[in-house]
């Protein structure tokens, strides 16, 4: 096995894989019932922060599990390796998925959706990514595996992006203008009002969408959005898709309750957003470079880690003078 693995074939055996799924589906049904269970709820900022810590807490002791597997039956260089990856993914997705949350906030506010029906939203929306980022992992695998110069445009397309996301970090985008909400309006019966937590409702016999479906379109829209820039940087980490897979999906997992945990401190990390640009341009670079240099995971993980962080650190830095101001 140790063999197979060093020339790139998938760590991921099929009981893994099985029990890999098995193990999201439990979790996917505890979270229905989680964060104020099946009514409109209000999500505190403390239910939040348990979630967060527990869905943290749970991808590094699969991270751990992982490496312990790896050791005892492939070998200590190779558990290490992998773990590397899947910590260095897992932290890429994580930092990344935060820039959904900057959207997620304008679409609320946009639409002025009441607190206590944000949590059914964006569970339905978690449920929509973690189908999409599978349907995008296959095939993302499949063509590097098929076609090893993508990996170049991968790398080429997130270097673009990350300078793009440099250059327009305090752009805001006009919804209004949106296509897709704009076919939406023009081509659903829609209430004026919400109607609790439903999507749907029927009056005098004829069905209409509240504006939470619309909302609801849009979260998914967005994520494939930020899913077409968060798998191929993945990539430039690791191409076995068992650690692709699983790093992206735990990521996932923990959106909704990060986005309750930081809705109310976002102003804070403003700079956080020109960090996640660094990022995708340091990803991008380091999928064209590969060629010439190869840079060791480790020190991708220091990289990464080390931009996040400063850049949340200056964004609370500049912040204080500011609050101190108004």
């Amino acid at each position: 096995m140790q063999r197979e693995v060093a020339m790139g074939a998938s760590i991921g055996n099929i009981w893994m894989w099985g029990g890999f799924v098995v193990f999201v589906l439990t979790m996917l049904a505890v979270d229905m019932f989680a964060l104020g269970g099946r009514g409109a709820h209000k999500v505190t900022v403390k239910e939040a922060l348990g979630w967060s810590l527990l869905w943290v807490s749970l991808a590094l002791l699969f991270n751990a599990g992982l490496w312990w597997y790896l050791d005892v039956n492939v070998g200590r260089e190779v558990a290490n390796t992998k773990a590397l990856e899947f910590l260095s993914g897992y932290l890429i997705e994580k930092s990344l998925s935060v820039d959904n949350i900057f959207v997620f906030l304008m679409i609320f506010g946009y639409f002025a959706v009441p607190a206590e029906y944000q949590r059914r939203v964006l569970l339905y929306g978690v449920i929509g990514a973690l189908l999409l980022r599978a349907v995008m992992i296959v095939l993302g695998v499949w063509l590097v595996t098929q076609f090893s110069w993508v990996l170049y445009l991968f790398g080429l397309f997130l270097l673009a992006t990350g300078v793009k996301m440099l250059i327009f970090a305090e752009h805001e985008p006009d919804l209004a203008q949106n296509p897709i909400l704009r076919w939406l309006r023009g081509h659903l019966r829609i209430t004026p009002d919400y109607q609790g937590e439903r999507f749907f409702c029927r009056r005098n016999g004829v069905l209409f969408v509240t504006p939470l479906f619309l909302v609801l379109v849009l979260i998914e829209t967005s994520d494939l959005v930020f899913a077409v820039d968060s798998i191929p940087a993945i990539f430039a980490i690791s191409t076995d898709p068992f650690i692709v897979f699983s790093s992206n999906i735990f990521a996932i997992m923990g959106l909704r309750a990060l986005y309750f945990l930081l809705a109310d401190m976002a102003d804070r990390f403003h700079l956080l957003k020109y960090g996640l640009a660094l990022v995708l341009i340091f990803v991008g670079g380091k999928m064209l470079a590969a060629y010439w240099f190869h840079v060791p995971v480790q020190y991708s993980l220091a990289v990464v880690g080390a931009i996040i962080a400063g850049s949340m650190l200056l964004s609370l830095a500049c912040s204080k003078p500011r609050d101190a101001a108004a």
